[in-house]
């Protein structure tokens, strides 16, 4: 499947807020090409030559739900630092059946807020996270079953692709009466 900025299912439509299904495991031909032909969009789309070529929105991760695929399947790709010789160090995952086995009641929260791929207004508000977590899934990255430890900026990221599972958008979590409340001791990621 070609993935571009017009496969996204947008936020207006209902199809977006439907719940995902589990995905048979091991994974059949189909669902593991469209997972790494998710996996490939967030990771061209940081690219400004391959997304200006074939039309991507910068990402940092993808639900399958976003291009009308209810099946919970998910990739992520962002950089984190650079090691000795300024290469960058990436948290990538081409995920299935991703679940949140247990998180921090510690939150967390970006400072300028959360965008998606399926939501084209900018919504204000901070979108508190638990900051850290454990998630359960196949990555098909590494062809086994991984138990992910996250935290901070990667915990935010798993979090936001994993609500889409449940048909829940960012800003759902957005305090409607004080989008900008505080809460206290919860961590400010910049």
């Amino acid at each position: 499947m070609n993935i571009s900025v017009e496969s996204f299912t947008k936020d207006d439509s209902l199809k977006i807020r439907e719940k995902s299904v589990d995905v048979k495991l091991p994974l059949s031909n189909e669902d593991s090409k469209l997972l790494m032909d998710m996996f490939k969009y967030v990771k061209d789309s940081k690219d400004e030559q391959l997304a200006k070529k074939y039309n991507l929105r910068a990402a940092v991760g993808l639900a399958a739900v976003q291009i009308g695929v209810n099946k919970k399947l998910l990739a992520i790709d962002f950089d984190v630092d650079y090691d000795e010789f300024d290469n960058p160090i990436s948290v990538s995952y081409a995920l299935a059946n991703a679940k949140i086995v247990s998180a921090s009641a510690k939150k967390t929260y970006l400072a300028g807020g959360e965008a998606c791929l399926s939501v084209d207004i900018a919504h204000q508000g901070y979108i508190y996270r638990s900051h850290r977590i454990k998630v359960k899934a196949f990555d098909l990255l590494t062809n086994k079953d991984v138990l992910i430890k996250a935290s901070g900026y990667e915990a935010i990221v798993l979090q936001h692709e994993i609500d889409h599972f449940n048909g829940v958008l960012f800003y759902d979590h957005i305090n409607k009466i004080n989008p900008f409340q505080e809460v206290s001791d919860a961590i400010k990621i910049d």
